[in-house]
């Protein structure tokens, strides 16, 4: 097993990154199907909070319930966006009621990580559902306990404010020191980069669902909207299939790297900045820094035995 201690020229490379960045970081990249030996490991069991990459989960365990004929994948479902939660994408910032699929609410979900529309499929599908994958998966520190509607609710409460708004403005303000449960992976949705690189690898190997859900998951990572982040670390002609996720300090991905003619490459960054949403854009680029330099450690020809 490689495990890249402080030391090794990744290594160095990556903390020089968080560094220059003005972040913490915790990676693990492995090749899909690869043998043990082939995984970079920087601080790679960690505790992390999942934010919205706890959608990625939730889309597993819905095409699960498609695939057993629990869920009419093109049910049409009526949401009001006044009754779910904010978000700066998606349903949520509709004024009026909307009818769309189940189908459609995960697209949503997962391409431009709508939080009203995980909202509505979490309500669907439940939470055992989601256990039930993580443990087909074989993750051992991943749990997600709740939705985005109970985080902000409990963002609200702990800062003492009206609205998530005025919670998030708080909690970025440099002269106050609160401390909430939603950047603490002991008391929200969290993993490790090991276990999401873990189910990734299960995803891609038709493990967790039929061949025809996986392919469709695996299509909507690659539609994702925001490139910022592990995407911007890779040039055209380079397959990303990512998931984000972004809450105050924390900004998030996990991802496959297809190159052509190589062997695919799972990849999660997990990131924390000492405040608020400062230095988003610098930590975007330093996640894409970051993949890229352990990705580029395990690049290996599909024609070679290495």
């Amino acid at each position: 097993m490689i495990i890249d201690p402080v030391g090794t020229q990744v290594a160095r490379n990556v903390a020089a990154i968080f560094a220059d960045a003005g972040c913490a970081g915790w990676v693990h990249a492995r090749v899909i199907g690869g043998r043990a030996s082939q995984e970079i490991d920087l601080g790679a069991d960690h505790p992390v909070v999942m934010a919205s990459v706890y959608k990625l989960t939730l889309a597993i365990a819905f095409a699960r319930e498609v695939d057993a004929g629990e869920i009419d994948a093109s049910e049409q479902v009526l949401v009001d966006p006044r009754a779910r939660p904010d978000g700066p994408t998606g349903l949520s910032l509709f004024g009026d009621p909307v009818s769309l699929t189940w189908r459609d609410l995960v697209t949503s979900m997962m391409v431009v990580s709508d939080n009203a529309a995980a909202d509505v499929v979490l309500e669907r599908v439940g939470l055992e559902s989601i256990a039930a994958v993580l443990a087909d998966a074989h993750t051992t520190h991943t749990t997600v306990v709740d939705g985005v509607r109970q985080v902000h609710a409990r963002l609200v409460t702990e800062t003492g404010t009206s609205t998530v708004a005025e919670a998030f403005a708080v909690l970025a303000d440099t002269d106050r020191d609160l401390q909430v449960t939603a950047y603490d992976a002991a008391y929200t949705s969290a993993t490790t980069p090991r276990d999401c690189t873990r189910l990734l690898d299960c995803l891609w190997r038709d493990v967790l669902a039929t061949p025809e859900s996986s392919a469709w998951i695996r299509r909507l990572m690659a539609q994702q909207v925001s490139r910022s982040r592990i995407a911007s670390g890779f040039s055209v002609g380079t397959r990303v299939c990512g998931k984000t996720g972004t809450i105050g300090p924390i900004r998030n991905e996990v991802a496959v790297i297809e190159h052509p003619e190589e062997y695919t490459i799972a990849v999660a960054v997990f990131t924390r900045s000492a405040r608020g949403d400062a230095g988003g854009p610098r930590v975007d680029v330093a996640i894409g820094a970051v993949a890229r330099a352990v990705v580029t450690a395990l690049r290996t020809p599909r024609d070679s035995d290495g």
